[in-house]
């Protein structure tokens, strides 16, 4: 992950990865930006193909075809085990999420993955759990403490940190207000690169404001989802005929690809 992180001022982008398609999108949208992409295998998806290694092995083939730096990033595993295989495989980067766990067990389970990963040189993404009491990290009202968020690094050893500074997972609407002043004390209290979750419900000028009050990765997942079903919408609605599913899932394809290089100058990962 290292050689993807830029200079501050830098985002980078993280996008999710549905199927096959969604890997050579982003990886073309990547492309025509310039920049470097971390390509995310989520949990979810891996349930949705049913085991880690047939969208894994080929999410890692389209990174290493690249003509940019990619990384490829396991995504809120709450499996020790999963995060296992995804490091036996050959991912440079997991995300474990022990947010549901009380704080001294996340700790201690964090730490115990952070150690292991690390003897790999696997890089590990973290999150707090439940804060003040509130309905979860990603609610839109949760907030991370920066003093605890310090703590928790110092505490597990990881190499990045998802906060919670006002967006949602799975938004279909962009129109979260982020708390800007918040991901400023964040980035001063804490010593490794922040994580922005939930940035689909982003408006394009407050992600580059998080980047500028430094955000560096930045996760999008439902923005590139919308994109690529409203494109096979309306392919299949141009030609009510068509049966061939190279031909719409391709419009899907294409669309990903164009937001992609798009959301990557909105984040500034050009530089």
């Amino acid at each position: 992950m290292s050689e993807a992180v830029g200079a501050p001022g830098r985002g980078l982008g993280a996008f999710n990865v549905i199927q096959l398609e969604h890997a050579e999108a982003i990886v073309t949208g990547a492309e025509r930006a310039g920049t470097p992409v971390v390509l995310q295998v989520s949990e979810n998806c891996v349930a949705y193909h049913g085991a880690l290694a047939p969208i894994g092995q080929a999410v890692l083939a389209v990174g290493r075809a690249a003509a940019v730096p990619v990384v490829v990033h396991l995504d809120h595993a709450t499996s020790a085990d999963l995060v296992r295989a995804a490091v036996g495989l050959g991912f440079g980067s997991v995300m474990f999420d022990a947010s549901a766990l009380p704080h001294d067990a996340n700790v201690a389970g964090t730490a115990e993955v952070a150690a292991r990963c690390h003897a790999d040189g696997v890089w590990v993404e973290a999150e707090l759990g439940e804060i003040g009491g509130k309905d979860g990290v990603h609610a839109p009202h949760a907030r991370t403490d920066p003093e605890e968020a310090a703590g928790y690094v110092a505490a597990t050893g990881v190499d990045a940190l998802a906060v919670a500074v006002g967006t949602s997972h799975a938004m279909l609407t962009r129109d979260t207000v982020l708390d800007l002043p918040l991901i400023a004390r964040l980035r001063a209290a804490v010593p490794v690169p922040l994580v922005l979750h939930g940035s689909s419900g982003v408006p394009d000028d407050a992600l580059t404001a998080a980047v500028e009050h430094g955000m560096t990765k930045i996760n999008v997942a439902t923005q590139l989802n919308k994109v690529f079903t409203a494109a096979v919408r309306d392919r299949l609605g141009a030609d009510p005929a068509l049966v061939d599913p190279r031909r719409y899932v391709a419009a899907g394809r294409d669309a990903v690809a164009a937001e992609v290089a798009r959301l990557l100058k909105v984040i500034r990962a050009d530089g």
